[in-house]
């Protein structure tokens, strides 16, 4: 029994932390822009399953805390379910003073804003928490100099030397030699162009980094990539930069467009057979890392908030039914044909996406408690 008590601060409470304010915010983007639609809202939960804490507002929406910490819903007035499918049946059946209020019979566009304010909602929290956090600690930083090329390498192979100076990589700007590294090892086996200053001329080189398996601190797998290059640093080669409040917006919007892009190109890795499988997790291996973050600080915590609070934003803009992009997928269908699809179509739908996420669960779970024994006994 006591082993369980560390167990449980160590990382399910950091991993409900983090979730249940990604999900609060999420769904707090639907409930705000349903009300201001004018929307009769039913109830808004934090968790799916029995009920542990609730009260009504004054608009009658139940607020609610349930038993299961692994999502959440708002579920609209004459709604069938809490994934906002319609119940006809049930919208014709309610008091005729409130029909204007039903989220089914609000335009499409309404109902399209509305859909998209719970994913907009995590990038404007991600945006928010990397701003703050780059506005109140700035960033360490080293020159991005290369100061030797390992023989042999990919990048010798590519034509770097020591002492050249890197000024972009695909684009982004590289302020430091850890942004060189970053935009690096998040390109296993993918094309990279790389800009950069050899003895004031500019250079542009293109390169595929080699993808290696690695250990992190906390003993993870990490499949990275490599082309063989480092740099000495001294301690005066480090440096805080503090950017100002209009560069740090800019550094901001930056860093949101690499995850992004970075998240794109690993899922479409799984789609031309580079992917590694072990690299997905479910819910046991984001509470593991959320542990493990954790265990580095709150900042460190407060980051892994952000980057999740961004990716369940994507993740959920996917064109799977039972997602908001399911239903946008299904609104744009509307908006196109000038009627909505039919209520066969959407529950097949429907049962399809449910499918879906729940096959994707399964196997994550899978997935993560599968390598985890197999670390356990390695």
């Amino acid at each position: 029994m006591l082993q369980f008590i560390p167990w449980l601060l160590s990382f399910v409470i950091p991993f409900l932390a983090v979730l249940t304010v990604i999900v609060f915010v999420h769904e707090m983007g639907h409930y705000l822009v349903a009300r201001w639609n004018g929307i009769a809202i039913h109830t808004f939960s934090v968790g799916f399953g029995p009920e542990l804490w609730g009260r009504y507002d004054r608009n009658g929406t139940r607020w609610r805390i349930s038993a299961i910490p692994l999502g959440g819903y708002v579920r609209f007035v004459g709604d069938m379910n809490a994934a906002s499918l319609p119940d006809p049946a049930s919208a014709e059946a309610i008091d005729p003073a409130l029909q204007p209020f039903l989220f089914v019979n609000k335009n499409v566009w309404q109902r399209i804003s509305v859909v998209l304010a719970g994913p907009v909602a995590n990038v404007i929290l991600t945006f928010v928490i990397l701003y703050v956090l780059l506005l109140g600690y700035g960033r360490y930083t080293i020159p991005p100099v290369i100061g030797s090329v390992v023989p042999q390498s990919v990048a010798e192979a590519a034509g770097f030397e020591a002492g050249d100076r890197i000024l972009s990589v695909d684009g982004y700007e590289v302020r430091g030699f850890e942004d060189f590294q970053r935009l690096v090892a998040t390109s296993p086996a993918r094309n990279v162009d790389v800009i950069l200053d050899r003895n004031g001329r500019t250079e542009e080189l293109a390169i595929v980094p080699e993808a290696v398996e690695v250990k992190d601190r906390f003993g993870n797998n990490q499949r990275i990539g490599r082309i063989g290059v480092s740099r000495d640093v001294e301690n005066t080669d480090i440096t805080l930069y503090r950017p100002n409040a209009i560069e740090a917006f800019g550094m901001t919007f930056e860093e949101i467009h690499f995850i992004v892009n970075r998240t794109g190109a690993f899922l479409g890795d799984f789609f031309v057979g580079r992917g590694d499988v072990e690299q997905l997790g479910g819910p046991v291996k984001v509470a593991k890392v959320s542990g493990e973050v954790a265990s580095l600080g709150i900042i460190a915590l407060i980051n892994l908030t952000a980057l999740l609070s961004l990716n369940i934003g994507i993740f959920n803009l996917l064109p799977v039914p039972m997602l908001d992009g399911g239903h946008l997928v299904y609104y744009l269908f509307e908006a196109i044909r000038g009627r909505p699809l039919s209520q066969r179509v959407q529950e097949a739908g429907f049962r399809i996406g449910f499918a879906l996420v729940l096959a994707l669960m399964v196997f994550t779970l899978f997935n993560d408690t599968l390598f985890a024994y197999l670390r356990s006994v390695a």
